[in-house]
């Protein structure tokens, strides 16, 4: 999920969307420690050209697959996907254990079994469409998370739940456009998956009732 600050609030980088989609459903998973993370075998970024392909500034092809076109906003998704693992999932572990309330701790662990979860299918469907993927969190992710790590108490907990709920919120918008138009069935299907997953995701987070405003993403335009 690539966000730029805004004031507190962020705008989505890439594609440009307005749809969001809505769905409940957890994912079972156990959590893992950081160092257990699959590892991606693929440079930083957002999108990727084909291999044995000179990578271009701004990637807009279509490649064709035996599952249907993926266009550039389906790699677009699965390598957002994986940014969010990459930071979310580490910083729900850290909350486990560093969460002063037990509301906090307990939805933390569900948000990294499932992010586990949710990881381990990106990565079988990139390898499977020649997607590369990212391999560390985007500068901004990597802000967010240090902000999360120094805080303590109760201003840990809902740092820790503004900053996952604001990135969640972001990333709706993307999973219903791809949701909406890709002709890919493999992508159909994940895009499904991780809206599953951010919607359970993000009513854990308002459970804690520390979602508080500037946790929001700014509504979109009439």
């Amino acid at each position: 999920m690539l966000l730029r600050h805004r004031r507190p609030v962020l705008a989505i980088s890439g594609v440009a969307v307005l749809l969001a989609l809505g769905a409940c459903a957890g994912l079972p998973g156990a959590q893992l420690p950081s160092a257990q993370l699959p590892a991606a075998t693929a440079v930083p970024g957002v999108s990727s050209a084909p291999p044995a392909a000179a990578a271009t500034a701004v990637d807009t092809s279509t490649w064709a697959t035996k599952w249907g076109p993926l266009s550039a906003a389906d790699r677009e998704l699965i390598a957002k996907v994986r940014l969010a693992t990459l930071w979310e999932m580490t910083m729900a572990q850290q909350a486990t254990t560093r969460a002063s309330t037990a509301r906090v701790r307990k939805i933390s662990v569900e948000i990294a079994a499932q992010h586990h979860v949710l990881d381990e299918k990106g990565l079988a469907l990139a390898a499977k469409l020649k997607v590369q993927l990212p391999i560390k969190p985007t500068d901004l992710q990597q802000e967010w998370m240090d902000d999360i790590s120094s805080r303590s108490g109760k201003q840990y907990d809902s740092t820790f739940v503004k900053w996952l709920r604001l990135a969640h919120g972001q990333i709706f918008a993307l999973i219903g456009a791809v949701r909406g138009s890709t002709q890919n069935t493999l992508v159909r299907r994940f895009s499904e998956e991780a809206n599953a997953a951010v919607l359970n995701h993000q009513r854990l987070l308002e459970s804690t009732g520390l979602a508080n405003p500037d946790a929001f993403p700014s509504p979109p335009a009439a």
